[in-house]
């Protein structure tokens, strides 16, 4: 069968060119702030919901806690392996799927790694997986684009140079998706990637939370943990409590 997009790109090299530049200070600034605002106990079990390459995850085993990364990406587990130790591990696994069963304090969905799938079951199946993950009064973490924001300051085209690489990046937004076209050449060959993601609205994931007996507490809408505004806020970030 053949391998939907994010099976494909977020194993490939160039998407970790592409976005070698992320901003690793504001993510454990994130971070920071949110374990001072949780409080989580020393040696508290997280999971890292799509942990990508695990620099979240690395930076909560720092600060002391029992930290598990689950990615689809074969490539990208096999790179976070390599900092493993005594309270940091690192799994493939499909974050649709059940990955225990209320064994954490805490679960993580984390820099917009949610919404890519086309049925409505399996962005359901995820929010559930969270939810069984969780011990009774634990807290799912997760942080999303403000569609609201993006509607009304997208970007229509720009270009960024990589590694001696041009990419091409073209965004447009419907009702349903916010998509990204991704153009560039590499060693004679032309590559073409589509990026999308389900343009949700805070009712929507309000919607998924109730069915799956999370209740959400707080709403907070950039990495400072300023106060969520639908139309300015630059992230979605929604903190429940099973």
């Amino acid at each position: 069968m053949q391998k939907q997009w994010y099976e494909s790109w977020f194993d490939s090299e160039y998407y970790h060119i592409l976005y070698q530049n992320r901003d690793c200070g504001e993510a454990e600034m994130f971070l920071n702030n949110l374990s001072a605002y949780l409080k989580p106990a020393a040696g508290s079990r997280i999971l890292d919901l799509a942990c990508g390459r695990g620099r979240h995850s690395i930076h909560l085993a720092a600060k002391g806690f029992d930290v598990t990364g689950i990615d689809l990406s074969d490539n990208n587990i096999a790179f976070a392996k390599k900092s493993e130790n005594k309270n940091l591990v690192f799994y493939v696994h499909d974050m649709r799927h059940t990955f225990r069963i209320n064994y954490y304090d805490i679960v993580l969905n984390l820099f917009t790694s949610f919404g890519y799938f086309e049925k409505e079951r399996e962005n359901t199946a995820v929010i559930k997986s969270a939810a069984a993950a969780l011990k009774p009064n634990g807290i799912f973490v997760l942080d999303f684009l403000n569609t609201g924001q993006v509607k009304e300051k997208l970007t229509c085209e720009k270009k960024e140079k990589q590694n001696g690489i041009e990419f091409i990046i073209r965004k447009s937004i419907t009702d349903i998706w916010v998509n990204k076209q991704i153009d560039f050449s590499d060693k004679g060959e032309s590559f073409h990637i589509e990026e999308k993601v389900r343009a949700f609205s805070l009712a929507e994931f309000e919607k998924y939370f109730s069915a799956c007996d999370l209740k959400i507490i707080h709403l907070f809408g950039d990495y400072s943990l300023t106060e969520f505004d639908e139309r300015n806020s630059e992230r979605l970030i929604i903190v429940a409590k099973k």
